[in-house]
């Protein structure tokens, strides 16, 4: 059986390596969000968004933040149904954004 400390530690530097990934996925998100706001949304910025909320979804999920996971699985379809996004959508997804920095920043 597996020593739960071990494990625990295991999964902290995990956390600490893959931080820095996990902040600028959220920063793509934040900055989607912001240009759907503007009006000013490309292609290339939603297909980001996609990219980085499907990979969010995956981590956070591996470290036990469920709640992520779900955020995340909320925002990769608004970014990957293309151009345009209903502009309505814009609060939710800098809330959404706003909540995964939140749960990144505190681990929990």
């Amino acid at each position: 059986m597996a020593d739960p400390s071990a494990l625990a530690a295991a999964m902290q530097r995990l956390w600490v390596q893959f931080l820095p990934q996990m902040e600028q996925r959220v920063a793509t998100l934040e900055a989607a969000a912001a240009a759907l706001a503007d009006g000013k949304l490309t292609a290339a910025q939603a297909g980001e968004a996609t990219k980085a909320a499907h990979n969010l979804a995956g981590v956070l999920g591996t470290f036990g933040l469920t709640e992520g996971t779900t955020l995340a699985r909320e925002a990769e379809p608004a970014y990957a149904a293309g151009l345009p996004i209903d502009p309505g959508l814009h609060a939710r997804l800098a809330e959404i954004a706003s909540h995964l920095r939140n749960l990144i920043t505190t681990g929990a």
